[in-house]
């Protein structure tokens, strides 16, 4: 039971750490949801703006310019939590794949090795709090400017919605929280 409960959480954790990757590496945080005939398709990220022309397909990008400097603080935040999110996740990774059974690294102790799947979980459920922070911050943040513009009967032509990097890393933060759960409380 304890091998495939590990198996189980590595699975998942893996699953979830790419998820937490993608979201922070891809720019649809954000999305256009103009409700006019689309000729363009605008997402935003934490690094980037796209702008995808639907005629024709072609995709161009604006860069941030700096890391830290005139953005909001939505984005440093969110950059922030998420990357942390990130290292934490992959560390936790890295030392729940030294605990399972199947590899040899302290095999003659069983013991070291159900701590170090137990001490993965802890460091999994701080990246999961972190990466769900960052995308619930960002969010919010998405809804409250909707609706700020909204209550103030302001339309500047495009509003936005959440974009699928904001639901992945949603996921992926979910995905490592039930990880931990696994290893932390189901695991004794």
């Amino acid at each position: 039971m304890s091998t495939t409960l590990r198996m189980t959480a590595f699975g998942l954790a893996l699953l979830s750490t790419l998820f937490l990757l993608l979201a922070t590496c891809t720019d649809c945080w954000m999305v256009n949801a103009d409700d006019s005939l689309e000729v363009s398709h605008k997402c935003r990220g934490l690094w980037r703006e796209c702008v995808t022309n639907m005629q024709d397909g072609v995709r161009t990008c604006d860069q941030y310019d700096s890391i830290l400097a005139d953005h909001s603080v939505k984005i440093v935040v969110t950059r922030i939590l998420m990357i942390t999110a990130d290292l934490l996740a992959g560390l936790a990774l890295a030392t729940l794949v030294l605990g399972l059974d199947c590899i040899k690294f302290l095999k003659e102790d069983p013991c070291v090795k159900l701590k170090m799947c137990y001490g993965a979980g802890v460091v999994l459920s701080i990246g999961s709090v972190l990466g769900l922070l960052g995308s619930v911050w960002y969010a919010v943040d998405v809804y409250m400017e909707r609706a700020m513009l909204v209550s103030h009967n302001i339309f500047l032509g495009v509003h936005y919605d959440f974009g699928w990097s904001c639901w992945l890393g949603m996921a992926g933060s979910t995905g490592c929280l039930v990880a931990s759960v696994l290893l932390t409380c189901c695991l004794y």
